[in-house]
């Protein structure tokens, strides 16, 4: 087999490759939202809607699966190659995935609360209120992230699959206020 073939995915040349990819990636959607707005097609509204969603379901893998290998990380002797490949994989799914999606999330979310709804409705207060708490919990995963990357973890695989369900319940009610707005 080559060299490039059986090239491990945590080196260094792969994480430059993967970053340069993910950076493409986050430049390229920011393009086309730009573009929209600059072209402000009648049927923007629904283009902005599209790009949140997109945003929104990236950023809640992340939430879902980093507390996962959270979990697997625990298991892990500091120091073993497993536990530097979790390290990298956490790294990569904050920095390349979650971080930008939350970014983009809270932009066209902001972007649609003001434009279509004017800041107004209490289901809308309400759901702005939970995706600060969801921003809390992934600024409490990111900084789990930098304590793996010590083999600081002070937190044992139950707690972090307790932290596990947090984001979802939180995805489940936000997503009742965003659909059936109950305090509208």
């Amino acid at each position: 087999m080559s060299e490039e073939v059986t090239e491990k995915q945590t080196d260094a040349a792969a994480g430059a490759r993967a970053s340069r990819r993910s950076y493409f990636m986050i430049l390229l959607f920011v393009a086309l939202a730009i573009g929209l707005f600059a072209w402000h097609p009648d049927d923007l509204y629904l283009w902005v809607k599209a790009l949140h969603i997109i945003a929104v379901i990236s950023w809640m893998a992340g939430l879902l699966y980093l507390p996962r290998l959270f979990v697997y990380h625990t298991d892990a002797e500091p120091g073993s190659q497993q536990s530097e490949t979790f390290k990298v994989m956490e790294r990569r799914l904050l920095k390349g995935i979650m971080t930008p999606a939350m970014m983009l999330t809270w932009i066209f979310g902001l972007y649609l609360a003001w434009s279509v709804y004017g800041f107004h409705g209490g289901w809308l207060h309400a759901k702005i209120g939970l995706v600060v708490v969801l921003t809390g919990v992934h600024m409490f995963l990111s900084r789990a992230v930098r304590a793996f990357a010590r083999d600081d973890n002070r937190y044992s695989a139950r707690h972090w699959r307790f932290i596990n369900e947090g984001p979802t319940l939180l995805m489940i009610v936000i997503v009742i206020l965003a659909v059936v707005k109950p305090f509208a």
